[in-house]
């Protein structure tokens, strides 16, 4: 007896949405992703990706494009106060030593994870507005008219998910005060970058960020910088380069140099969420952003997507189409925790890289200790923990588990 072939909808076509239909095909669902922009893409600039994700690229065969599209980032990575003093070395790979650390252009991921769907899993144009549930369908209502049906429906449409309701109780995203500037500049502007590590410097109420992307090719840099109001959140809202430039007077030199050649910059308010009660209902659930937007102090945004796309195929590949909200109550039950601890983590790590303390001191040696807390969070394998959730799922009699 075969298993049927459950037909996912995933609303949201970036990072988390595309991985999740990457992780879900290799497990021989029938899934259509819906998008709404016109076009795939990413406005913005880099994106960190560390070994707890790149281990589950690795598993759906994108590992090669990781490493082609990517800059591996190395043992030369450091802290430095803001007038350059140094502080701590980076964690760059996890407690075996697998440094599979890499800088990524946002375009570039949603190029590689798009590029491995098969032709036609993508539709752009849909903006997913709407969601009713019959017991054993779910229907997707988008803004241009259209509906589809699926078995399941995955919400990852980001922090200001229109389908989040559904599944979940009202809550409205936590400003923090802060604004980050971003953008890419070519590494021949700033040839003597180094183009193979990560560097932050942290000051009072402001922290700085560089690493490579694109092979190196391109240096993407962060500024974080105190807000006087609240911003509408955005990875395009366009910056001031004068103002940016004030912001890091009389900080370490090397800031300067960089920075004398922006010519424009992006600028994006830093909100998250407490963490949800629920992310599911009946056949709904929520991934990405659209469960648990967080700051983005640890580097985990993309990776907790990743880790949730491929927390979800593992456990679907043992679901039927009468188990499925429970196969979905099963990936929120292992998720939640996880990703609220992250959560949490971000913005303990924003006080430190914003020298929220009295003794910088205490600060530097917490910095150092950190080391610890990440090769934690890079050892995390989620497929493990996934299979031991889905063995309590009750399998379809007769049919053999998805591998």
């Amino acid at each position: 007896m075969q298993r049927k072939r459950l037909r996912v909808v995933i609303v949201g076509g970036g990072i988390g949405g595309l991985f999740a239909a990457n992780a879900l095909i290799a497990r021989d669902f029938d899934v259509s992703v819906y998008e709404q922009a016109s076009a795939l893409g990413e406005i913005g600039a880099g994106v960190f990706l560390t070994p707890n994700s790149v281990r589950q690229l690795q598993r759906v065969g994108l590992g090669p494009s990781v490493e082609k599209f990517g800059a591996r980032v190395g043992s030369g990575s450091h802290y430095f106060r803001h007038d350059g003093a140094p502080i701590a070395p980076v964690q760059v790979t996890d407690s075996s030593g697998w440094n599979a650390t890499f800088g990524m252009h946002r375009a570039d991921m949603v190029e590689l994870l798009a590029a491995a769907l098969p032709q036609g899993v993508v539709r752009t144009g849909h903006r997913g507005v709407g969601l009713e549930q019959t017991g054993d369908v779910a229907h997707v209502s988008f803004a241009n008219g259209a509906t589809v049906e699926g078995d399941i429906v995955i919400a990852a449409d980001g922090i200001h998910s229109d389908l989040r309701h559904y599944a979940a109780p009202p809550s409205r995203p936590v400003f923090h005060g802060s604004v980050a500037y971003r953008g890419v500049l070519p590494h021949h502007l700033i040839p003597h970058w180094p183009a193979d590590r990560w560097l932050m410097w942290l000051g009072k109420a402001k922290h700085f960020l560089t690493f490579p992307v694109r092979s190196g090719e391109l240096i993407n840099y962060v500024g974080f910088v105190p807000a006087d109001a609240e911003m509408k959140e955005s990875w395009s809202a366009p910056g001031d380069p004068d103002m940016l430039r004030r912001e890091f007077e009389g900080w370490d030199p090397r800031i300067g140099t960089l920075l004398s050649q922006v010519q424009k910059t992006f600028r994006w308010a830093l909100y998250d969420r407490e963490p949800l009660p629920a992310w599911t209902k009946g056949r709904l659930t929520l991934l990405g952003d659209a469960a648990h937007p967080m700051l983005p102090h640890l580097g985990q945004g993309a990776n907790q997507s990743i880790e949730d796309g491929m927390a979800l195929a593992t456990i679907l590949a043992r679901a039927d189409p009468v188990n499925v909200p429970a196969a979905l109550l099963a990936y929120e039950r292992l998720r939640r925790e996880r990703v609220a601890a992250v959560q949490r983590g971000a913005r303990e790590n924003g006080m430190r890289y914003n020298s929220s303390y009295a003794d910088l001191g205490v600060r530097d040696a917490e910095i150092t200790a950190h080391a610890a807390f990440r090769r934690q969070l890079y050892d995390h394998d989620v497929v493990p923990e996934a299979e031991a959730a889905a063995t309590a799922l009750t399998p379809i009699a007769g049919a053999s588990p998805a591998s």
